[in-house]
């Protein structure tokens, strides 16, 4: 008799973040990893983005970051923040605030959300927190978010900018976006990151490697013919 081929396992994951959140950063390197490894043994990750603003409607005129957060939590939030970034370059994170960029993030999820579409989500979400946080780009410029488009493989329009510059189709990604942010919200995230792992409890925070593996290996999973 011939043997059978192994099965397929499909798991579906949210992950709940915003691309200016360390924590949001953090935990989305470690559950890469872990995805990794579940990738690795022969398992189908879903991974799906919801949309969450830190600062809902800030402007994207971009200001250094470092001044913002001594003007908005005081010094001390400075000190916290730059002995973070030393304690997290053990985990390969290149965290360079000197010249982070403060901005609203409402373009770049929705540049997120036409990654998606795509299929190239992850990519996308990979290349704008490293931009924010190692690079000091400015991801709420349009300029630079088209050109981070074109780095992860993503296509924003024929013209190669960015937003579309069609009204009609702009005008319903940002509906949509909209409507989005306000679900998340609604579902009671008020703080990110979160992970939503279909058949397990919540994750928030920036877990470790090691929970958000055990995580994963815990939730049942759709069973297909590979």
């Amino acid at each position: 008799m011939e043997k059978q081929p192994p099965k397929s396992t499909t798991l579906r994951v949210r992950i709940a973040l915003d691309v200016i959140c360390v924590h949001s950063y953090l935990g989305y390197t470690r559950f890469s990893r872990a995805a990794h490894r579940m990738r690795a043994e022969g398992h189908t990750l879903r991974v799906e983005f919801l949309p969450f603003e830190l600062a809902p409607g800030a402007g994207t005129e971009g200001e250094p970051l470092l001044p913002v957060l001594e003007r908005v939590f005081g010094p001390q939030a400075v000190q916290h923040t730059l002995q973070f970034a030393e304690q997290v370059a053990s985990e390969g994170l290149e965290l360079h605030y000197e010249r982070a960029v403060a901005t609203g993030t409402f373009e770049a999820h929705r540049l997120i959300g036409r990654a998606a579409r795509q299929g190239r989500a992850e990519q996308m979400v990979e290349r704008l927190f490293r931009a924010h946080f190692t690079d000091g780009l400015h991801i709420g410029d349009p300029p630079t978010l088209a050109r981070l488009a074109g780095e992860a493989g993503v296509t924003v329009n024929d013209s190669g900018s960015w937003p579309a510059e069609t009204a009609p189709a702009s005008a319903s990604e940002t509906d949509r976006l909209q409507a989005e942010l306000d679900r998340v919200r609604g579902l009671g995230v008020s703080g990110v990151p979160v992970f939503f792992i279909d058949g397990v409890r919540p994750l928030t925070g920036s877990q470790s490697e090691a929970a958000l593996l055990a995580a994963l290996r815990e939730a049942p999973r759709t069973t297909s013919d590979g």
